[in-house]
């Protein structure tokens, strides 16, 4: 492996999700046995490191999201034994290790919260978490007017009379991070992951740690999320979203990582509107990196992604941090499916969820759009991130009978946002028909969702080899990525180009052409064509389609 403590400046990164990548033992859920079989498969796809979604002892309330003990594996996946010879192996393959760590609540079945469910008000077991007193005259009343995020209140009442928070489901209590020992106990996660080998972690929702512990009610004008509020919009502290007292956390973090040798690589999941606000946790004592959601959410439009590049360069460059590109993640509509809509953009919203969820959608173009979109996203300056299974061209699974949803976005809200469970659906790997070599031969469990038949011409087996699949696209592209100087960190300047045409060039003697124009365009002078997303015609690049050129200049021109 090589020694390089800035890899994650330029790493493409392969998010697991493990209930869908691959069963081992025939349950019909993913686990580490079956992740350790597809290692091999994820070194020849060409990432640099992979990243986990939460694998604890978990209720799966919210898919493992409700974590019941950091330091230890869920038996549906494996034991922590297994879990450390997994984090080995893939180091003797060259891949590095992220873990997700989860520290704004956990579950209910956790130690600390069932000791302080039995504590009773006042004690100190319930100062780890947010025990109130309702309102009203008898205390029937949540505490205050917050709402969860995945739908209803965000209080919920226990026998003795007292109100907890959740801002996700009520199986995720909120930690009080105002109380030293909660911040002791994640420090202690941190040094127990990274003594086990692990190279980085992804910290889910890490601007919501850190509460106003007055516990207000939330004015309707402030900010809750991306989708509700205006970028120019003046801030005023919110009461549980981007708390500056969230930093102190974040640095106390940043030395602990820094500690190792090599140094460990802190990334955070950052939904904010307000992007000065945002790269705060990228200061050089904080967060190495952060989720770019502001591209994943983007529509495919050239005048829409320009600024979003734009601006996400600009924000990162006053604190030296490197941009990160997603285009899909265990959260989101996948971006095949997203890409062949009318509305090709995507926010949380539960209205648009829902407006969207079996909206008309053109597969073909959808695909179309995605080789070009993967080309895009790895020619840009910093790191990316692949969702497990975009490298098939999956597309989302938007027919999953009711009865077999798992997510309780769904539940939460009787329906109403179908959820995240289409694009967590299990991955395809071989055959004709479910489950698609995701169990092993034998195996008398279906899949722990359903697989659509329609995937029999994704699986790898069936696009392994073939020079047209979208598998054969992404290793090429990889390829091409660690052996160019150019790719990963660093700089671009945009081309002077046709309209509808995003044209930059990476120096030494790279460019990236992407038409998102109506009609076929020329390409500007070049030595070579490194990769297309879509054969060119008669040497002209057709609508939707990007290409990699050698160019010997950083200004080509075009012909006129």
């Amino acid at each position: 492996m090589v020694d390089d403590t800035r890899w994650w400046r330029s790493a493409v990164i392969y998010q697991v999700y493990p209930r869908s990548f691959a069963d081992g033992n025939g349950d019909g859920i993913g686990d580490l046995a079956g992740i350790r079989d597809r290692l091999p498969y994820l070194r020849d796809l060409g990432v640099d490191a992979i990243w986990f979604s939460p694998w604890y002892p978990s209720p799966m309330a919210d898919a493992g999201y409700d974590v019941a003990d950091h330091r230890d594996i869920d038996p549906v996946f494996g034991t922590l034994a297994e879990a450390v010879t997994l984090i080995d192996e893939a180091h003797s393959l060259g891949l590095r290790v992220i873990v997700d760590i989860v520290p704004n609540h956990c579950s209910i079945a956790h130690r600390w919260f069932q000791e302080a469910l039995a504590a009773g008000p006042g004690s100190a077991a319930r100062e780890l978490f947010w025990f109130r007193d309702g309102r009203g005259n008898n205390g029937e009343l949540p505490p205050n007017n917050w709402t969860s995020i995945f739908g209803g209140p965000a209080w919920t009442r226990v026998p003795d009379g007292q109100w907890y928070l959740h801002l996700f489901a009520p199986e995720q209590p909120d930690f009080n991070w105002g109380n030293p020992k909660v911040r002791e106990e994640f420090e202690d996660i941190l040094r127990f992951w990274f003594d086990r080998g692990v190279d980085g972690v992804r910290i889910d929702s890490a601007a919501l740690c850190m509460k106003d512990p007055s516990l207000p009610d939330l004015d309707p004008d402030d900010a809750l999320t991306p989708e509700t509020a205006e970028p120019d919009q003046p801030r005023r502290p919110h009461p549980y979203t981007d708390r500056d007292e969230n930093h102190e956390i974040y640095r106390a973090w940043r030395r602990i990582a820094d500690s190792y040798d090599p140094p460990r690589a802190l990334i955070g999941e950052i939904w904010l509107p307000d992007t000065e606000r945002f790269v705060k946790y990228l200061r050089p004592d904080e967060l190495h990196t952060a989720f770019n959601f502001d591209f994943l959410a983007a529509p495919w439009d050239a005048t829409a992604l320009h600024s979003t590049i734009d601006a996400t360069l600009a924000a990162h460059a006053p604190v030296d941090a490197p941009a990160t590109w997603v285009l899909s993640n265990h959260d989101v509509f996948r971006h095949v499916t997203r890409y062949g809509r009318a509305d090709t953009s995507f926010t949380h919203d539960h209205e648009h969820r829902r407006r969207q969820t079996g909206a008309p959608s053109d597969f073909a173009l959808g695909t179309r759009r995605a080789r070009a979109a993967i080309l895009l996203s790895l020619s840009l300056p910093g790191s990316a991130y692949i969702y497990q299974g975009e490298e098939l061209g999956l597309g989302e699974v938007e027919d999953i009978p009711d009865d077999k949803r798992q997510d309780p976005l769904f539940f939460r809200t009787n329906g109403a946002n179908p959820g995240r469970d289409g694009c967590r659906v299990p991955l395809p790997w071989s055959g004709d028909a479910p489950p698609f070599g995701f169990s092993p031969p034998g195996a008398t469990a279906p899949p722990w969702l359903p697989q659509p038949l329609s995937w029999r011409s994704l699986t790898v087996e069936a696009e392994k080899g073939d020079p047209d699949s979208m598998l054969e696209l992404y290793r090429e592209a990889l390829r091409i990525r660690h052996d160019e100087p150019a790719l990963g960190d660093g700089t671009m300047t945009w081309l002077d180009a046709p309209a509808d045409v995003l044209a930059f060039y990476r120096d030494p003697g790279f460019a990236c052409v992407l038409n998102m124009s109506s009609v076929d365009i020329p390409l500007p002078a070049h030595e070579t064509i490194l990769l297309a997303s879509n054969p060119l015609v008669d040497g002209r690049l057709p609508p939707d389609t990007a290409v990699w050129l050698r160019v010997d200049t950083p200004t080509p021109a075009w012909p006129r």
